[in-house]
């Protein structure tokens, strides 16, 4: 059978005409889908922009009842709730994503996560540990578990937070050894006040693994050695504490003292003690060596001028004001006068009673906020 070219000649036409036909339809299809975006979310963003929240949250809602399928816009207006500490709504709208079927697996994490946050800025810690969990193996893993480690810091749940800490040690976060320790050792406390001292010996050995380094697993373990009555031990492990950071021995100055004077080792205590001193002169080091040679020595008043003409501080002018008045030269009251005006002078400023900015000099007009007469005529120290 012969092919007829006038079907062709009129073919042509046709399908041309049937496409353009298409295309005008198609393009009246999208220009009515762009007319019909909800106008309430642009007039949303544009408030919000202009930090009219109230009338934002209005629009949004508007934009969400005329397009429920929006997921952006429950993101938005979910977070605006919690923003503005209205909580149960932004559960609500957070919790309406997470029961729609058609969500996208990633859209599903976030409102997870959101729903999460919610729970936590609410205060309902139970359930916002339950939504931490469910972000388990999804790519808010990380996050989810630094929360629950907060959380558990928070609510004082000691082995949930070191076993938090193990986790994502492992999956390689870095720099949680020292807090581990420190839970390991609150542990340890607990254990001891509830009279369970090889539970608290076991938790303070973890502690110790967890972070060789750390300072608080060595005080503790010496406070414990004192308790039983071993001074000597716990000497020893005061002075490792001693060596390793300098600063944390002030921390049990006086309670190495008292075990210094209950194993008959109190020379060798004066001279750690002053050796110490020498490096970190501090009030704490002060009292430990007057507890050690008694409130008679010869050498308490002049260490003490020392101390205050280096550092003249309130702490230490408390400690000459213990000694005896008649005892007191025209040196040591010279040396008390300055270290009292030298405490008193970051108190002898005005404040802002607006924003806090503080001077030494009055002001009409605060520098930092502008605000007239807002600087109360007294100083700080009238207060």
């Amino acid at each position: 059978m012969d092919f007829d070219f006038q079907w062709l000649l009129v073919g042509l036409p046709v399908a041309f005409a049937l496409g353009w036909m298409a295309s005008r339809f198609d393009l009246r299809q999208l220009k009515r889908d762009r007319d019909d975006s909800p106008r309430a979310y642009f007039k949303g963003l544009n408030l919000l922009l202009n930090e009219q929240q109230d009338k934002a949250i209005d629009a949004f809602i508007e934009a969400v009842q005329n397009d429920p399928d929006t997921t952006e816009l429950h993101f938005a207006l979910g977070n605006l709730f919690r923003r503005r500490g209205e909580f149960e709504r932004a559960v609500r709208v957070h919790q309406h994503l997470l029961g729609r079927s058609d969500l996208k697996p990633g859209d599903h994490d976030r409102a997870q996560l959101a729903l999460a946050q919610d729970f936590m800025k609410a205060g309902l810690f139970d359930r916002a540990e339950a939504a931490w969990r469910a972000l388990e193996g999804t790519p808010f893993d990380g996050e989810a578990r630094l929360a629950l480690l907060s959380l558990y810091e928070r609510s004082r749940d000691w082995p949930r937070a070191a076993e938090v800490a193990r986790g994502l040690e492992c999956s390689g976060t870095p720099a949680l050894s020292a807090r581990i320790a420190h839970y390991e050792c609150e542990l340890c406390e607990a254990a001891d006040a509830q009279g369970r001292p090889d539970e608290a010996q076991a938790a303070l050995q973890r502690a110790r693994e967890a972070a060789p380094q750390a300072v608080r697993p060595l005080l503790l373990a010496g406070r414990r050695l004192a308790q039983r009555g071993d001074a000597s031990g716990a000497m020893q492990a005061w002075e490792a504490l001693r060596a390793r950071q300098p600063a944390a021995f002030l921390l049990v100055a006086a309670d190495y003292a008292a075990a210094a004077q209950a194993c008959g080792r109190t020379a060798q205590a004066l001279e750690t003690i002053s050796a110490t001193l020498a490096e970190l002169p501090a009030v704490e080091l002060l009292q430990a060596l007057e507890k050690l040679e008694g409130p008679a020595s010869a050498q308490r008043l002049p260490r003490l001028l020392e101390h205050l003409k280096r550092h003249p501080t309130l702490s230490a002018a408390q400690l000459l004001l213990a000694l005896p008045p008649l005892t007191l030269t025209p040196q040591a009251w010279a040396a008390l006068g300055e270290a009292v005006a030298r405490s008193a002078r970051p108190l002898q400023r005005y404040r802002c009673a607006v924003c806090g900015f503080e001077a030494q000099h009055y002001f009409w007009q605060c520098p930092g906020c502008l605000s007239w007469d807002s600087y109360p005529p007294q100083r700080l120290d009238a207060l």
